[in-house]
């Protein structure tokens, strides 16, 4: 019986919802794209998705007023810089004094994003009220989402004179099915969603049943600025950059660098990253009971990688999965050639295999071993392919990916046929 009260109450929210759009959308003026927010989870935190965003919102507020809204706030300063010109904004800010309303309704879970969403336990109730009241509150101008837990609040809860893109920063395969349904049904309402591949694209186009190129479309992720010179590659130095979590397939390398460090003894591996120390600990252990105890080294994460990435001189992708390969990239605007598994998808859209890097058909860790040896054991391919990763680097730089986004923008604000939605049927 509760649950039927719930879904008739659900309900009846959603249709009025729908009617205060509808009377939004007749008196809407034409679209705006000169001011956009961004929806990112944790502005202070660290990550590949916090450094690529923060990068994009430093191209975009050349030309547009630009501001990150952080959607909660778990630390005082950020951990890698803010670009000039962008304004950052917390919704659920936790440092310092709260008020009552937010101490009580954080005590409750998140009834808006989903238990399949890996930040579900990192949100509350009171981080429901303040999106909705965030994305409900906006006049015009663009919003994008930038994970799918906000992605599909936007698309639920953003008001018609609002421009919406999604942005994917993983793969839709990596989505529990639950979710994928959930975006199966929501995702029509946005206005573009944009995947970091091609392979991405294609699959999303089949989940939603949309040939809307236009505005389903891949735009990768540009390279940032990193300090540094270009390596000599001289140094007996690997490096692997990532999160200490499964699917960076840490434990995968540390059986590969077992058959490295054999045949090349004056070898080292460095691993850059941080993780939970159930995590790091269990991978410490990992090396010791591999015997590997100063050959590879955890060096914790590093504000200034692409000084890290100077010193290298293979890089090496271990992954599971990748939605794009941002460090493959940071490591080729070094000249470090990389060795990655052919993991779902980024790596295949990157590197051309023995032209940049070597890509790893075969999952086996003694596979990446060999590859990985391949370019210590030939000096002239290695140089060779860290030559052309420059290039291949230079093809993603801020400048050639930030004029696709204007691309977009340009299209979007200028169609007054947009609303409601326009990637396929409204679903509520």
């Amino acid at each position: 019986m509760t649950g039927k009260i719930h879904g008739l109450v659900r309900h009846a929210a959603l249709r009025s919802l729908r009617r205060l759009n509808e009377r939004r959308a007749r008196r809407a003026p034409a679209p705006d794209t000169s001011t956009v927010r961004i929806l990112l989870h944790h502005a202070h935190g660290m990550g590949g998705t916090i450094r690529t965003v923060l990068n994009l919102a430093g191209y975009l507020a050349r030309e547009r007023d630009v501001e990150i809204v952080s959607v909660v706030r778990a630390a005082e300063e950020p951990f890698f810089p803010i670009p000039p010109g962008v304004r950052v904004s917390f919704l659920d800010d936790r440092i310092g004094s709260r008020s009552p309303a937010a101490r009580l309704l954080s005590r409750f879970p998140s009834r808006m994003v989903p238990r399949q969403e890996n930040i579900h336990h990192a949100v509350t109730l009171w981080t429901d009220l303040r999106l909705v009241r965030f994305l409900r509150s906006m006049r015009g101008g663009v919003v994008i989402a930038t994970r799918p837990a906000y992605t599909l609040a936007t698309a639920l809860f953003a008001p018609p004179d609002v421009i919406t893109i999604g942005q994917e920063h993983v793969t839709l395969q990596v989505h529990k099915p639950e979710m994928r349904q959930l975006i199966r049904r929501r995702y029509g309402r946005l206005d573009a969603f944009v995947t970091l591949t091609e392979a991405d694209r294609k699959q999303y186009a089949e989940l939603l049943k949309t040939d809307a190129s236009r505005r389903l479309v891949r735009i990768p992720n540009a390279v940032p600025p990193l300090a540094g010179d270009v390596s000599g590659l001289q140094e007996k130095v690997v490096i692997a950059i990532g999160r200490v979590v499964h699917a960076k397939g840490f434990d995968r390398l540390v059986r590969a660098w077992q058959q490295v460090a054999e045949a090349h003894p004056d070898w080292i591996l460095r691993i850059y990253g941080g993780g939970t120390p159930d995590r790091e600990q269990r991978l410490r252990e990992r090396i010791e009971e591999a015997g590997l105890s100063g050959k590879i080294f955890l060096m914790g994460s590093s504000r200034e990688i692409g000084e890290e990435l100077a010193k290298a001189s293979i890089y090496v992708v271990s992954s599971r999965y990748e939605g794009f390969g941002m460090t493959i990239l940071e490591a080729m605007s070094k000249g470090v050639p990389v060795v990655s598994f052919d993991c779902p998808h980024g790596p295949r859209e990157i590197i051309t295999h023995e032209h940049d890097g070597l890509l790893i058909r075969s999952n086996r860790a003694a596979a990446l071993a060999e590859g990985v040896c391949r370019l210590i054991e030939d000096e002239e391919l290695r140089l060779s392919l860290g030559g052309n990763a420059l290039r291949t680097a230079s093809r993603y730089d801020l400048d050639v990916v930030g004029t696709q986004w204007d691309a977009l923008l340009t299209d979007l604000g200028r169609d007054p046929g947009l609303r409601p939605c326009s990637l396929g049927t409204s679903m509520w």
